[in-house]
């Protein structure tokens, strides 16, 4: 492991499910790594989408009991911020240097070398899977397997190109305002959870426009400036040596560029799953809809829910809740296929 001058920890323990957070300086800048669970078990890399930290992009998949006791049971969690926006960050100086997402990428390997780490599982959305699948093209000896949600992979499209440089003039002008907050949520989440004139919002929307309050705002214009230069990946992901799993909601704006990935993959060794009535941030939306494939995905690599763990009847993973199709080995096992899936809503 790195020397100790190399990083500064912090104690999590006012968190849900504890952790220690780890300022780790690469040769690119600092960067936030919170690490939960068994340090000596393989290791599950996060990275979240703009704007967001793992509080805000991963906290609905991991307060799902079945998730939670899943990818515990398998991994140690090493949760990334994109720089400065983890909790608390110091606001970036104007001397700092622009982002790259190839540096950003890189940085990922140095983030490895610090904690002694070889190859590793990575878990992204959106912005996040598009740095994670560089990070497998730039390292493909480093990644076991890919898990993308509403990934992006192309370069941006004009529609996204210019609702970016809207963004970024707000963020340089006005900071974290209404119609920022406004535009991420609409990036984040269907229209049924961001609710209208006559239908409140969710609890999940509302939490997360609280949370980007709390942003930096030129933190996060540099994450949107780099992001919004990146360069197309499609003719280099038939390159990918891994295996990969892609969630993407219906009513994603990316869900089509989620298809010209999955295109773009050899099929042998990738499935897209897509959830309907779903935005692009399925881990907070319906992170239900995740956990069957999820299972089926990891069970490709050996690993299993604990099995003394009970099933009640309402949980999504009881097999009343989940299309029959799932449950063919095949589907989601060695050979993987596209399947579409829905996780009833409670009434």
């Amino acid at each position: 492991m790195a020397d100790s001058s190399d990083s500064v920890s912090v104690d999590m323990e006012f968190m849900p499910f504890a952790g220690k957070e780890h300022i780790i300086k690469t040769g690119h800048g600092s960067v936030s790594v919170a690490v939960f669970g068994d340090q000596d078990k393989p290791a599950l890399i996060t990275y979240p989408d703009l704007a967001l930290n793992y509080m805000s992009c991963f906290q609905g998949l991991f307060f799902c009991p079945e998730a939670f006791s899943l990818l515990l049971h398998n991994f140690c969690i090493y949760h990334i911020s994109p720089p400065g926006h983890e909790l608390g960050a110091a606001v970036a100086g104007p001397d700092e240097p622009s982002l790259i997402v190839d540096e950003l990428a890189d940085q990922i390997a140095e983030i490895l070398d610090f904690f002694g780490l070889g190859s590793v599982m990575c878990l992204g959305v959106t912005t996040g899977a598009y740095i994670l699948t560089l990070f497998a093209l730039k390292h493909s000896r480093r990644v076991v397997g890919l898990i993308l949600v509403s990934p992006l992979c192309k370069s941006p499209s004009w529609t996204e190109w210019l609702c970016n440089k809207v963004m970024s003039n707000l963020l340089y002008i006005c900071g974290m305002c209404g119609i920022v907050k406004e535009l991420l949520l609409m990036r984040y989440f269907s229209k049924e959870v961001r609710g209208g004139v006559d239908v409140p919002e969710s609890d999940i929307v509302q939490s997360c426009r609280r949370l980007l309050g709390e942003r930096q705002s030129p933190n996060v214009l540099r994450f949107l400036e780099a992001i919004n230069e990146r360069p197309d990946l499609s003719n280099s992901l038939r390159k990918l040596k891994c295996r990969s799993l892609i969630f993407v909601g219906e009513n994603s704006p990316f869900h089509d560029e989620a298809l010209h990935m999955t295109s773009k993959l050899d099929r042998r060794f990738s499935a897209l799953v897509e959830v309907q009535a779903c935005g692009s941030m399925v881990t907070e939306e319906q992170p239900d809809a995740m956990l069957i494939p999820l299972e089926y995905f990891l069970m490709g690599y050996g690993l299993f829910r604990p099995s003394h763990l009970s099933v009640s009847p309402r949980s999504p993973l009881s097999p009343t809740s989940i299309s029959p199709e799932l449950f063919s080995p095949e589907s989601m096992g060695l050979k993987l296929k596209p399947i579409k899936t829905r996780i009833p809503r409670q009434v």
